[in-house]
């Protein structure tokens, strides 16, 4: 007998000054692969992500982003060491990415459990 563990929502969440309602996948995968680094406003976009082995950042990267976790890693580490930009800040839970994003201006990211108490804006992504 196959179980199969149900798909939490996965939330795409930025600081309330990030004044956007949506966001195509393009755009996200844009933003998360530092191609994108700021928004239309031109208020810079601190990105923020879970550890690479995270099972919520694994989910993400897969499910929303369409691209393997390792080879994001490839593409920050690219980026760093060759000087041409600066990776994600990596949060260790969901706790401190909501604390992290509703504390930093034009900061981005994501969790699968919405803390409501937190001041954040949730986008809805559109294909």
């Amino acid at each position: 007998m196959v179980v199969a563990s149900p798909i939490k929502a996965m939330h795409v969440i930025t600081h309330a000054s990030v004044k956007i309602e949506s966001i195509t996948p393009a755009q996200l995968r844009r933003i998360y692969s530092i191609r994108q680094t700021r928004w239309a406003s031109s208020t810079p976009i601190t990105v923020f992500v879970l550890p690479s082995q995270h099972t919520i950042h694994k989910n993400f990267a897969k499910n929303t982003l369409n691209i393997f976790p390792y080879k994001l890693d490839r593409v920050w580490n690219k980026l760093t060491f060759s000087g041409l930009g600066v990776a994600p800040t990596i949060v260790q839970s969901q706790e401190e990415m909501l604390k992290a994003v509703s504390s930093t201006p034009g900061a981005i990211g994501y969790v699968d459990d919405l803390n409501k108490e937190v001041d954040v804006n949730v986008l809805n992504i559109s294909i």
